[in-house]
């Protein structure tokens, strides 16, 4: 959970620079595609948590 809210401070981070600072959108495309992964991430491992059930 720790990749995920670092991938995710990153990325906003990112994206209010590359938003506030004119000039650097190349900054605010990098944090939306790091929050594009991060919620991709998110997606896997709640899937992969899913298929893991016990057998009862």
């Amino acid at each position: 959970m720790i990749f995920f809210l670092v991938l995710l401070g990153g990325a906003i981070a990112l994206v209010v620079i590359g938003a506030a600072v004119d000039g650097m959108p190349y900054l605010l495309s990098t944090g939306v595609l790091l929050l594009i992964i991060a919620v991709l991430y998110l997606l896997a491992r709640s899937v992969s948590r899913s298929r893991r059930r016990p057998a009862a």
